[in-house]
């Protein structure tokens, strides 16, 4: 009985733990909380905007719009862009033909001496009056003996050369046909990052359309041509795009296709165009005059050199020679002359020079701002007129597709 009184107190005290216990736990079952199912909610961002749950969409151009197909660029440009055959009679020694040209020769009846086969290349050409005009590269028709023209729609016409401008490598032909497409020249608002679409008639597969964007506005001083002014892009362009079109996508004119800088003869991704504004004009001087007539001064220039101390171009350019008795000789500019300003207009590179002196008329004056032994000096330079000539470099215009 003792003993019993004695575990008392301690039963009693493990019953109140364990009741304690039993109360802590219900009580703590009775506060969780179930979420519900509800529907996620769009982040917001720091300054308190709900930003949408779906997927972002890229930002739309509000100059080049939204655009799930170029196709209605492509139909409205397309027809426009001409495929170009040329045939050109190449002679040869009889000691540098094959078998089988002897054997043609035979045939031809052609003398022992001389022999002579038809090569046929392919081009490409934009038409740019409904009246049969068409510009293409004066590099796909030069030497040719018969240009024909072929159209989207199956017609072909044997074309006639108005004229060429190979200091841009632009020439005019004309075909004599009826209802004939046109693609307009838009002259400015092109961008670096504009989609542009080529068209032509690369390797002679056929019309083909490719398409990227402008990689970069105002190339110069690549020495593919004397004045230069490139539109560069990355949309795929290869041999036999030459004189084909390069289109916004509105369908304009932006450019014709004429050089690639590449290590093997395709495609690397930096294509040229000739900028509308420079295809138009020498078109419009061609169809006035039947050649384009640029200014000169008679003078070379010498290469940029850099200020070691700060890494920049000076201002200017340096006559690098003189052409006797040309305009700058006359004028009494020296070689070592650094060439500042003409007419008030700064200069900064070789080419900026040569395209400004090339839009001023023959016979025109234009006062040229000069450093001569660290002096300021300025002459009156009456301008002459420029002779056509090329250059060349490793970056090649796009020759004419060969089959």
């Amino acid at each position: 009985m003792r003993k019993a009184l004695i575990w008392l107190p301690w039963g009693l005290l493990v019953l109140v733990i364990v009741g304690f216990i039993g109360w802590q736990r219900l009580h703590q079952t009775n506060n969780i909380i179930i979420p519900k199912k509800v529907a996620p909610q769009a982040p917001v961002a720091s300054d308190g905007v709900k930003m949408p749950a779906e997927k972002v969409e890229p930002l739309v151009n509000a100059k080049a719009g939204a655009f799930d197909s170029y196709s209605s660029a492509v139909k409205a440009a397309a027809p426009a862009v001409v495929n170009i055959f040329t045939t050109q009679k190449v002679r040869k020694n009889s000691k540098d033909i094959s078998n089988a040209d002897a054997l043609r020769e035979f045939f031809d009846r052609q003398s022992p001496e001389l022999k002579s086969r038809n090569e046929n290349n392919l081009g490409s050409g934009v038409i740019v009056r409904s009246d049969g005009y068409i510009l293409t590269n004066n590099h796909v028709i030069t030497q040719a003996d018969k240009i024909i023209v072929g159209l989207s729609d199956g017609r072909r016409a044997v074309a006639t050369v108005v004229g060429t401008d190979p200091d841009t490598d632009l020439a005019v032909i004309k075909i004599d046909l009826n209802n004939l497409p046109v693609v307009p020249f838009k002259l400015s608002g092109n961008e670096v990052g504009d989609v542009v679409l080529a068209i032509g008639n690369p390797f002679g597969v056929g019309q083909t359309v490719t398409q990227g964007i402008i990689s970069a506005l105002g190339r110069s001083d690549l020495g593919i041509n004397t004045y230069e002014d490139f539109i560069q892009t990355d949309a795929a362009i290869n041999p036999g795009n030459s004189g084909g079109a390069l289109i916004d996508v509105a369908g304009n004119l932006i450019g014709v296709n004429t050089a690639i800088f590449s290590q093997s003869g395709g495609s690397l991704g930096i294509g040229f165009a000739i900028p509308a504004k420079i295809c138009q004009h020498v078109f419009n001087s061609i169809l006035k005059d039947g050649k384009v007539i640029r200014g000169w001064l008679g003078l070379s220039l010498a290469p940029p050199t850099y200020n070691d101390d700060v890494n920049t171009v000076p201002n200017g350019v340096v006559i690098a020679s003189i052409l006797p008795n040309g305009p700058a000789a006359q004028a009494g500019l020296e070689h070592g002359d650094r060439i500042v300003k003409v007419n008030n207009t700064a200069i900064n590179s070789a080419s900026h020079l040569i395209n400004y002196v090339a839009l001023q008329a023959p016979n025109t004056i234009v006062k040229v701002d000069i450093i001569r032994d660290n002096q300021p000096l300025t002459l009156d330079v009456v301008v002459g007129e420029r002779a056509p000539q090329r250059n060349t470099s490793q970056y090649i215009p796009l020759p004419k597709s060969s089959r």
